[in-house]
């Protein structure tokens, strides 16, 4: 009997928590001795991964037109035929309804299939349909929410799918450990925010707001943000309307986050949405405390309050810069949030969180007998 084939299917290998969560599960279930099959509609790798790529980006045309839209789809579709895996799992967003109808019934065997959801904003991965969301995943073997909060709301908001539970995103604890250790070029304290900024889902205008209403900028402890977006010149401009331009500082998208993370002072999350944030888990295993508003699903739980870092007021900007001040001027509990930052995250160790999605795995195949 040959290899378990797994098939991970996703936008890209890039940027993002999504991208990451695929390049960790790759790696993973190769180690695992399972044969590994990476699907991506992007030509877009940046992240490490194991097995097999089918880059569907090598094949997409600019403009876009109906029959290369046809063609990919025929090329999937064949792969996939040929291939004959197992179990799918999919990270992709998932907005177009006839396109996802297409896919579920013509390309992937729906009881093998495990699709994901990665943020509380639920039509970025589910139609708003609760008939088309039935049609589409309601004969999958699992839709994954990050969090059960995120379970929750999506089981009230589409009642009639059964197959909805929870697993959490996995982090990499002796990669990010590791690579936290490389020296970085900044001779300045600072705090730090991460994530893409080409539509203002980070919010990190009112995190620049938040710090220039704060006692850092007083305190010469500057503000670093990582990524990359079409916004960057708005959010320069808004930290020279706050006078503050001199001490912000943008430094684009890293191939090594962590060790920029693991020299600040503590890491700030100010995102209006989230599903389970990768750059907060990541964070903490650099031994770095979190500042995070509390949005809707996420924060909470990875965040202990004054155990591992601070929950904001969600949107309170005032309350975010008393946050920021309260970590600079309460060095004993700066400490110990400090101290109990990396032990707090263990639960979210791929050797954790990989056991789970093994189970789950074997479950779709035991399933299929």
């Amino acid at each position: 009997m040959g290899k378990k084939k797994i098939a991970l299917v996703g936008f890209h290998l890039h940027i993002g928590g999504g991208a990451r969560v695929m390049s960790i599960i790759s790696n993973y279930l190769h180690e695992q001795n399972l044969e590994v099959h990476n699907i991506i509609v992007q030509d877009e790798l940046g992240y490490d991964y194991s097995g097999a790529l089918l880059n569907l980006g090598k094949i997409k045309s600019d403009p876009m037109t109906i029959f290369n839209k046809i063609k990919r789809f025929l090329v999937f579709r064949r792969y996939m035929k040929q291939q004959s895996v197992d179990v799918i799992i999919d990270f992709r967003f998932r907005k177009g309804i006839l396109k996802e109808f297409l896919i579920s019934r013509f390309v992937y065997n729906r009881k093998k299939t495990i699709y994901t959801i990665h943020s509380s904003k639920l039509d970025v991965y589910l139609p708003k349909s609760n008939f088309w969301a039935n049609a589409i995943y309601g004969g999958c073997f699992r839709l994954l929410a990050l969090t059960k909060e995120m379970e929750k709301a999506t089981k009230l908001t589409y009642p009639k799918l059964e197959n909805v539970s929870t697993m959490p995103n996995p982090i990499n604890i002796n990669e990010i450990v590791d690579k936290a250790k490389e020296d970085i070029d900044l001779d300045f304290e600072y705090i730090i925010g991460a994530g893409l900024y080409d539509v203002n889902i980070k919010q990190f205008d009112k995190l620049i707001i938040g710090y220039s209403e704060s006692v850092l900028p007083k305190k010469n402890i500057h503000l670093v943000i990582l990524g990359k977006g079409k916004l960057l010149k708005y959010l320069k401009s808004v930290a020279k309307n706050y006078n503050v331009e001199k001490l912000v500082h943008f430094l684009g998208y890293q191939t090594n986050p962590y060790k920029y993370f693991s020299k600040s002072k503590y890491f700030v999350l100010s995102s209006e949405f989230e599903g389970l944030p990768m750059v907060v888990l990541e964070a903490l295993a650099c031994s770095v405390p979190v500042v995070a508003f509390n949005c809707p699903t996420g924060p909470k739980d990875a965040i202990n309050t004054k155990e591992n870092g601070l929950l904001i007021e969600h949107q309170n900007v005032e309350a975010l810069t008393s946050g920021m001040n309260t970590f600079v001027e309460d060095l004993d509990l700066y400490k110990h949030c400090k101290n109990n930052a990396l032990k707090s995250v263990h639960k979210y160790s791929i050797d954790v969180i990989g056991k789970k999605w093994l189970n789950l795995i074997n479950i779709v195949s035991l399933n299929e007998k």
